[in-house]
């Protein structure tokens, strides 16, 4: 039986990345997204409801990330979900999903502030242009 991981989503983020690195210098940033979902009720009311997702990246990418984005920006990121578990130090098992961000869009607008600083594409396109990505080389520093 085949396989498939694919996580898309878009949102803003919750907190300001958190830029770390390996042992080996990677860098890894943390980030945490909130993705907001609208829809009618039974009753006819206007529902809402907010799903926070936990995110990690690596490379030079996580980088960018860090220096362009902060707390409440609009970001679309691809990736795959993660588990991630762990002994706390009572002795508890723990463990949590997380996505693993392979690409990801700065998107324009909205959200707390500057438009993602290195032009991105937005994921709301109008055109039927297919989405370019960046290579690492593309990305500003």
């Amino acid at each position: 039986m085949a396989n498939f991981n694919k996580i898309m989503l878009m949102g803003n983020l919750t907190r300001d990345p958190q830029l770390s690195y390996t042992p080996s210098q990677t860098p890894v940033v943390d980030f945490g997204l909130a993705v907001n979902r609208n829809w009618k009720g039974q009753d006819g009311s206007q529902r809402e409801e907010t799903c926070f997702v936990d995110c990690r990246m690596f490379g030079k990418r996580a980088e960018v990330v860090n220096k362009y984005c902060k707390k409440g920006n609009p970001l679309f990121v691809e990736g795959r979900l993660t588990f991630d578990s762990w002994e706390a130090q009572d002795g508890t098992k723990r463990s949590k999903h997380r996505v693993t961000v392979e690409n990801f869009e700065f998107l324009g607008g909205g959200g707390g502030g500057g438009g993602g600083g290195g032009g991105g594409q937005s994921a709301n396109r109008t055109d039927n242009q297919p989405r370019q990505q960046a290579a690492d080389d593309d990305i500003p520093f």
